[in-house]
């Protein structure tokens, strides 16, 4: 059975707003919640950026049931792997075992902030396989030193240790990508449909098969609720246009005022061909299906904008979270 989350998308709502969110989504059935966690939104009619650890702290405590996620952290620039590996093994007991830790190679937007640079993507990718190891080996509790071409750890320890550890999951794009992280992970985590990464994924020596051991395949989608089509366009005009870029494009882009430029000829009809827009929950359901027919086992939904977030949750979560189980079923 496919199972299905809801974004606290941490660029266009306040701290307590998604902490608000956060047990509202609960209560209206959602199986899990992912966090961003960026530096900065990407463009500035977003206009937040809280910081996404102490926001997941504070939902952990204001949740019961829910599976909570990073989508997804970079442990490489802004953050050193071993401060990383240190608040997840808090967030995990604040959680109570409920947490996942989501890790990516991460955005420029986010980590020139502190003045290292924006490697090119292999050397990105090499120094998410280092952060992961560091990260598993402090997760041990055991003293750890660590040498790598890009990280050094000196005789660290993570003290508050979660009996059950902390699962990682990983943000794939091709299949290099897949054959250095899927060894080291526990999760694929992807924001397209692609089967083929799957595929990857399950013939990787020393991955885990996705399904097996309770390994998982987390996807996210975006949509636009709102009373009307023509306002729902509007929005994600306004608050997602940055989306019509691409990975390859939004990684490497350092600030609001670039995506802007990037986006200025993106037409409000250019983001509803790519986001379902509009009250209509059934062309919801029928844009999130390529995810559990590809063999994703999760899907986060990200409901754009903060104007109907509570109307969402109070109104519209219920019958389309039905729909979809009905569907995926």
């Amino acid at each position: 059975m496919t199972s299905f989350g809801y974004t606290l998308m941490t660029e266009q709502s306040g701290p307590r707003e998604l902490v608000r969110y956060a047990v509202a989504a609960e209560q209206a059935g959602f199986d899990f919640e992912v966090s961003s966690d960026h530096f900065s939104p990407w463009l500035t009619e977003q206009g937040h950026a809280p910081y996404a650890w102490t926001v997941l702290g504070a939902v952990a405590h204001a949740t019961e049931r829910v599976g909570l996620m990073t989508y997804v952290t970079c442990p490489t620039l802004r953050y050193h792997p071993a401060v990383v590996a240190q608040k997840a093994a808090t967030l995990q007991i604040l959680a109570e075992g409920r947490f996942t830790l989501g890790l990516g190679s991460g955005e420029n937007l986010n980590e020139h902030v502190v003045g290292a640079g924006w490697p090119a993507v292999g050397v990105r990718q090499e120094m998410l396989v280092e952060a992961v190891e560091i990260i598993r080996a402090l997760h041990s509790g055991e003293l750890v030193d660590y040498r790598g071409a890009h990280f050094d750890v000196e005789s660290a320890r993570i003290w508050d240790v979660p009996e059950q550890g902390v699962d990682i999951g990983v943000a794939v794009g091709g299949d290099r990508a897949v054959a250095e992280l899927a060894p080291l992970a526990d999760h694929l985590v992807a924001t397209e449909p692609r089967a083929d990464l799957i595929e990857s994924w399950n013939d990787t020596e020393g991955a885990t098969p996705i399904g097996q051991d309770g390994a998982r395949a987390v996807g996210q989608i975006p949509i636009c609720w709102a009373p009307s089509e023509d306002e729902a366009i509007e929005l994600a005009h306004e608050q997602f246009r940055w989306f019509a870029g691409g990975w390859k494009v939004n990684a490497d882009l350092p600030t609001p005022a670039g995506f802007s430029g990037a986006t200025q000829f993106v037409r409000p009809q250019d983001v509803a061909d790519s986001i379902p827009c509009g009250p209509d929950l059934d062309a919801i359901v029928e844009a999130v299906t390529p995810f559990w027919e590809a063999g994703f086992t999760d899907v986060a939904l990200v409901q754009v904008g903060d104007r109907h977030q509570e109307r969402f949750l109070a109104e519209v979560a219920e019958p389309l979270l039905e729909k979809l189980r009905s569907a995926a079923s």
